[in-house]
C-alpha cells in the first residue's frame, strides 16, 4: 500500500492498514486454485466486484507485487501463515476465521524481506514453488 488507509473490511470492521507491503495465504482446493487466483487478480484491478472474503476488501486498494503458489495435497496454510508471522505484523482475525491462526495477512515495511521471509516459509513446508513476478 503507497499510503496507510483505514478500510472497511467485512465483518472485520474498519482495519486501518500501514503504508508498506502485505503477504496474504489463502489456499484453494483441486482445479478451482488458478481459478481463484484470478478472480484475486481481477478483483485487485477492480474488474470483479463482488466481495466474498477479507482480501476482496483490501485488493482494489493495492498493487499485487508476486503470487507465490504450490500445488499439494497437504494442507498449509496454517504452517506457511504462521512462519510468515514471525518478523512481521499481522492483522488480527485476517482471512482466519475458519482456523485458530492470528492471521493470514501479514505486513512489513521492506518489500524484499516480506517476499524472502515468504519464500522461505513456502521452501520450508511445500516442493514445487512458483513465484509469479506482477508489475
Amino acid at each position: 500500500m503507497s499510503e496507510t488507509a483505514t478500510i472497511a473490511t467485512g465483518r472485520l470492521g474498519n482495519i486501518c492498514y500501514q503504508r508498506g507491503y502485505y503477504a496474504y495465504t489463502g489456499s484453494a482446493r483441486a482445479k478451482s486454485g488458478f481459478s481463484r487466483i484470478r478472480r484475486h487478480i481481477d478483483v485487485a484491478k477492480s474488474i470483479n466486484k463482488t466481495r466474498h472474503w477479507h482480501i476482496d476488501y483490501l485488493l482494489p486498494k493495492t498493487t499485487i507485487q508476486a503470487i507465490i503458489t504450490t500445488s499439494t495435497e497437504k494442507d498449509l496454510e496454517c504452517q506457511i501463515s504462521n512462519c510468515i508471522r514471525k518478523k512481521t505484523t499481522p492483522i488480527t482475525g485476517f482471512g482466519c476465521t475458519d482456523c485458530r491462526c492470528l492471521s493470514h495477512l501479514h505486513h512489513h515495511t521492506d518489500q524484499s524481506k516480506l517476499i524472502e521471509r515468504t519464500l522461505n516459509a513456502y521452501r520450508r513446508y511445500a516442493d514445487n514453488i512458483h513465484q509469479w513476478e506482477i508489475f
